[in-house]
């Protein structure tokens, strides 16, 4: 399996912290958001690592390199100043990606999380790791509903920002900038997207509140 994370957003609500480093840089007890993801994704086996870059990305090449020095295997998916969004960025790397079902983290998050077994059934385009709400969220964005992920129901929980997606889940998609949420709420109401629930440690390391929490 190959991983993908997403490092190439602008940061805009840690600013001004982000207006000098990219926001997987920030570091949380003394380690970078990014590379404690990628030791996370060493542990779990992988060492294929795809990172997108954006805001700043110049910044993540000098920190990371080839990613020898964590244990894994690292290329890069730049986009320059037009940062794809979510759906963009990974559309983007599915030549860098394989033809089997790969592993998506959001670097922005702080978690004790081991890297999902995933084995999707073959009418199963993904499968998405949620989370309860955290205090600062009550709406959610899913339910769980026998193992499938539903686009309402009576507990809601937060996508945590790791999946494992087919590359067949972005077919039809065009080149350009966009969002995955809405196809992950089509694929949700095709029943084509299973899900689990992790009731471990999370954060989304989203303002300096949050942040300043966590240390």
């Amino acid at each position: 399996m190959i991983a993908m994370i997403l490092a190439a957003g602008r940061g805009e609500r840690l600013r001004p912290l982000t207006d000098s480093i990219p926001k997987s840089l920030v570091e949380v007890h003394g380690q970078s958001l990014l590379e404690r993801h990628l030791e996370n994704i060493r542990d779990a086996g992988i060492t294929d690592v795809v990172i997108n870059l954006g805001w700043l990305g110049t910044q993540i090449v000098e920190r990371i390199g080839s990613g020898g020095a964590h244990g894994v295997n690292v290329v890069y998916s730049p986009e320059g100043d037009n940062i794809l969004e979510t759906g963009g960025g990974i559309h983007r790397a599915l030549p860098m990606l394989g033809s089997e079902p790969f592993l998506v983290v959001n670097a922005d998050t702080y978690t004790d999380m081991p890297v999902p077994a995933v084995e999707l059934e073959e009418h199963q385009t993904g499968h998405l790791v949620l989370v309860p709400n955290p205090d600062y969220r009550h709406g959610g964005d899913f339910s769980l509903e026998a193992g499938l992920i539903q686009n309402s129901g009576s507990v809601m929980h937060t996508f945590s920002g790791v999946a494992v997606y087919r590359p067949e889940f972005f077919a039809g998609c065009e080149v350009g900038r966009f969002s995955i949420v809405p196809i992950l709420r089509e694929a949700a109401d095709a029943n084509m997207l299973r899900g689990s629930l992790y009731d471990g440690f999370w954060a989304d390391v989203g303002t300096p509140e949050r942040l300043a929490a966590l240390e």
